[in-house]
């Protein structure tokens, strides 16, 4: 007789849920299997939960139904590379530690970082049961291509885990389909390979546009000026010293078009001095702190145009970024300055426009023809609602992963 209910022992080092301001891709899926009768027991570490961070290691919570075990390890993306390294294995060592303690009949990480395969494996081994790996990032490939991760030595160390991770695990989940092929690549059957994209949480994002006007009023902007978007991290890879260029040029092509760089990270102080210098800070740009998930509505209401971007790195194109997700999911058109599965998407199907990557000033050129188009940007919306709706719909993402669960299981 197969298991009707699954021990699910969840492992995923920042799990946000809608009052912090990260992706909620476990948060959601957690829910979810819940209320389909499994049990979840979900580790974290307190990086995305400061408010939940107390003199313990270890805190035992509910967190909106989700049974969780907190582990309190600092963490910022303000840290040095070296930083974050040790932080990773630090909650390697104690999620290790607490995964032996659960019982379970399926164990599911999520990375980044790719040490998450760590404690992932160690209860594998010691509850006998089948891992569930997902893959969000091509790891150590990008750390290697933007230049973090020189060391010979560490750079095997790093390519040695992601093969173990993956060859330990009964079934993959990738996020995107170059992410599936870069997991193929190492050795990985094809028939273990799943693709998950990131989704949208219709029930959040589809709003009235007036959930807007309070921060297009803040703003001071008219209803008719173009405001475009980014809401996420300014970390290195990012590359938001982009939008500031863009920002530049725009300057004179579009002067009544607005832009608001929602978010933190290493490189914020350095993006805020270099739209000071280049005069747009305060005049056609502002920069805000993030936001929590459930207040990203409003900003997305507001939005005539949201962006996603990253510096001009190939293996960047396999990204499945949350931001370009919530864009669809409010039906707001995207521009992004990548290749790849996502670019070929906004082609095929007009929700969009991709940019040039190393052409800040045509890139303004191309936005400011498209924000002011108003037939293109009213396809546009259709076109990403359309897509949010029947390609990447957060419940229909929730149940390929029950099905992945259930059939390593054995059900």
């Amino acid at each position: 007789m197969g298991v009707t209910i699954m021990r699910i022992l969840y492992l995923h080092q920042y799990f946000c849920p809608p009052q912090s301001n990260g992706g909620t891709r476990s948060y959601e899926f957690a829910r979810r299997l819940i209320a389909n009768g499994h049990e979840v027991c979900m580790i974290t570490s307190s990086a995305f939960l400061p408010h939940y961070d107390q003199a313990s290691r270890v805190s035992r919570l509910n967190i909106a139904g989700i049974p969780t075990v907190v582990i309190h390890v600092p963490y910022s993306n303000a840290m040095s590379f070296r930083q974050r390294i040790r932080a990773f294995f630090q909650f390697a060592w104690y999620a290790s530690r607490e995964a032996v303690c659960q019982e379970a009949d399926v164990v599911f990480a999520t990375s980044t970082p790719l040490t998450i395969a760590i404690p992932a494996i160690v209860a594998r081994l010691r509850h006998r049961i089948p891992m569930v790996f997902e893959v969000r990032d091509l790891w150590p490939e990008l750390p290697i291509a933007v230049g973090a991760l020189k060391n010979p030595l560490a750079r095997v160390a790093a390519r040695w885990l992601e093969w173990v991770a993956y060859h330990s695990s009964a079934h993959i989940i990738a996020l995107s389909p170059g992410m599936a092929e870069g997991v193929i690549t190492r050795g990985v059957s094809p028939d273990r390979v799943t693709v998950i994209p990131n989704s949208c949480d219709l029930d959040l994002f589809d709003v009235p546009p007036e959930h807007g006007y309070p921060i297009r009023d803040s703003l001071k902007l008219a209803p008719e000026q173009p405001l475009i978007v980014y809401t996420g991290t300014f970390g290195l890879i990012n590359g938001v010293e982009y939008l500031v260029d863009v920002a530049a040029a725009m300057r004179t092509l579009a002067p009544d078009a607005h832009f608001l760089l929602v978010g933190d990270g290493a490189r914020r102080g350095i993006i805020t001095q270099k739209a000071r210098s280049a005069g747009v800070l305060g005049y056609n740009l502002t920069i805000w702190d993030p936001v929590p998930k459930v207040k990203l509505p409003a900003v997305m209401a507001a939005a005539t145009v949201a962006t996603s971007v990253f510096l001009p790195l190939k293996p960047m194109w396999n990204n499945s970024a949350n931001k370009f997700f919530d864009a669809l999911a409010a039906g707001r058109p995207i521009a992004i300055n990548y290749g790849g599965w996502q670019a070929d998407l906004l082609r095929e199907t007009g929700a969009g426009i991709v940019l040039p990557p190393d052409d800040p000033a045509e890139a303004a050129h191309q936005l400011a023809s498209f924000v002011h188009d108003g037939a293109r940007l009213r396809a546009a919306s259709e076109a990403s609602r359309h897509l949010a709706r029947t390609r990447f719909d957060r419940d229909i993402a929730a149940c390929q992963l029950e099905n992945v669960l259930r059939s390593v299981v054995g059900e």
